[in-house]
C-alpha cells in the first residue's frame, strides 16, 4: 500500500463498505435471513439463490476486511475500523417479511453498492485495492442482475411468505 496519507483516504473510503449501515455485513445478514425465511415457507428455490448472494457478500466482507489489516488497520465490526465506536447493529438489516419488498430492498441496496465502488474506484490509486474493488464491484452487478430477474418473476403483488407473523 501507500504513505500514510493514502493509506487514510483507502480506509476512509472502504470502512463503510464493511461494517457501515450498507456494508457487505449488512448485505450477507440480510440474504441469510432471507433465504432461511424463505427456505421455511416453501421458496427453496428463491432461498437458495439468495443464499449464494449471501455467500459472495461474505467474500467481500472477508477480501475488504484483509485491505484493513493490510492498512494495520483491525478489522472490527464498526463503520469506521479501528476505532472502538458505532459498532456493528443488526438493526441495520431489513428484516421485511413480503417477498417482493425483500426484492426490492436488495435491489437498492446492490445499485447503492454498485454506486459506492464506483465511486471508490474514482478516488483511490493503489492498483491492488483497485483490483479487488474492481471484483466486487463486477459480483455486485451480478446480483443485481439475478435480482432484477427474480422481481420480474414475483410480479406486482407483495405477498407475505406462508406462516410468517405480521
Amino acid at each position: 500500500m501507500g504513505d500514510r496519507r493514502e493509506n487514510f483516504q483507502i480506509l476512509r473510503a472502504l470502512s463503510p463498505t464493511y461494517a457501515g449501515q450498507n456494508g457487505e455485513l449488512t448485505a450477507t445478514l440480510q440474504y441469510v435471513y432471507q433465504s432461511v425465511l424463505l427456505d421455511g415457507c416453501g421458496r427453496g428455490g428463491e432461498a437458495k439463490k439468495l443464499l449464494k448472494i449471501a455467500v459472495d457478500e461474505m467474500r467481500h466482507l472477508e477480501t475488504i476486511g484483509g485491505l484493513l489489516v493490510k492498512l494495520g488497520v483491525p478489522p472490527v465490526f464498526t463503520a469506521c475500523p479501528p476505532y472502538p465506536v458505532a459498532y456493528y447493529s443488526a438493526s441495520n438489516v431489513n428484516y421485511c417479511r413480503k417477498y417482493t419488498e425483500m426484492l426490492d430492498a436488495d435491489i437498492r441496496g446492490e445499485k447503492d453498492a454498485i454506486a459506492c465502488y464506483t465511486r471508490i474506484l474514482g478516488t483511490v490509486r493503489d492498483d491492488g485495492v483497485r483490483e479487488a474493488i474492481e471484483k466486487i464491484r463486477a459480483d455486485e452487478e451480478r446480483h443485481l442482475s439475478i435480482l432484477k430477474e427474480m422481481r420480474a418473476a414475483a410480479g406486482d403483488s407483495p405477498q407475505p411468505p406462508q406462516g410468517s407473523r405480521a
